[in-house]
């Protein structure tokens, strides 16, 4: 694919979800009640304002489709506004995502989604195209200068794993 940037029109949708956990998945059955297509992005936002919270932001191509979508969400009780919360968003849904399973190259990565960059935590150099990645079926890049770029790290094999963890370990889960 080509690199992308935010699509034109976009709503934010603040929900009251609390963890990024409990956004992703309401993200995803919200985007499938609303039947929206698949070159939709859809991400997710932290919200720090006195009441800390994780906000959701639906971008398309497709203006009426998103106008058609805010009028739905806001009938359900969802505060809906125009524009994402920040440019910082992290890419739930995103042209693409559903073909990021198993372990593939970098290259196939970047062709088969919206994703423009994969980062490695600490080098500075742009990892190989041939390098493998074990996506664990979770992958969530994040908006970055009008490009969607994933962070990896190495995991054990000499391969990359994303960065976000999937089952993440609760904070104080061993006190």
């Amino acid at each position: 694919m080509t690199p992308t940037a935010p699509a034109p029109y976009a709503i934010g949708v603040d929900t009251g979800a609390t963890t990024l956990r409990e956004a992703d998945h309401l993200l995803r059955a919200l985007a499938a009640g609303l039947d929206l297509p698949e070159d939709v992005f859809g991400c997710t936002h932290l919200v720090r304002d006195g009441r800390p919270r994780v906000a959701l932001s639906l971008a398309a191509e497709d203006e009426p489709v998103l106008r058609a979508a805010r009028d739905r969400l806001t009938g359900q009780g969802y505060e809906v506004g125009d524009g994402a919360p920040d440019e910082a968003g992290r890419a739930v849904l995103f042209p693409g995502a559903g073909a990021l399973t198993g372990t593939l190259t970098l290259a196939e990565v970047l062709a088969r989604s919206a994703i423009d960059r994969v980062t490695v935590l600490g080098t500075p150099d742009e990892p190989s195209p041939d390098t493998l990645l074990v996506t664990r079926e979770h992958v969530r890049p994040q908006w970055r200068d009008g490009r969607l770029v994933l962070a990896a790290m190495p995991a054990v094999g000499g391969v990359l794993v994303p960065f976000e963890d999937p089952d993440p370990t609760p904070c104080c889960a061993d006190h």
